[in-house]
């Protein structure tokens, strides 16, 4: 059991990381990225700061990167739960940003 969680922890770390850097390196062109904001009409998108949702996203990213790199280690070095605590931790961090109105889930970002 704790093989099986450092390597669903540890496989995901690099997965989220390599995609906040695309979010980075892109900034706002990743906005399209974006589940959500991509089936936006393109006039609509235009209302929204993509690069500011871009820059959020990226951090998001690289905080789940974070998330399951700890939860790795912990699972390899203490015990296997850490990698039970990594994914609550991180269902906790993503279910707190999904909404299922687009316009509601990018109100935030809507420029003044």
């Amino acid at each position: 059991m704790r093989n099986l969680g450092f390597w669903m922890c540890i496989v995901l770390a690099p997965a989220f990381a390599v995609l906040g850097l695309l979010f980075g390196v892109l900034k706002e062109r990743a906005a399209g990225l974006v589940s959500g904001f991509n089936t936006l009409p393109k006039e609509e998108q235009k209302l929204y700061d993509k690069a500011r949702l871009a820059k959020d996203m990226r951090n998001s990213l690289f905080l789940w990167a974070f998330v399951m790199l700890a939860g790795a280690v912990g699972t390899y070095f203490v015990s296997g739960y850490f990698a039970g605590i990594a994914y609550a931790v991180w269902a906790v961090l993503f279910f707190r940003e999904v909404h299922l109105d687009a316009r509601k889930a990018f109100g935030k970002y809507r420029k003044g």
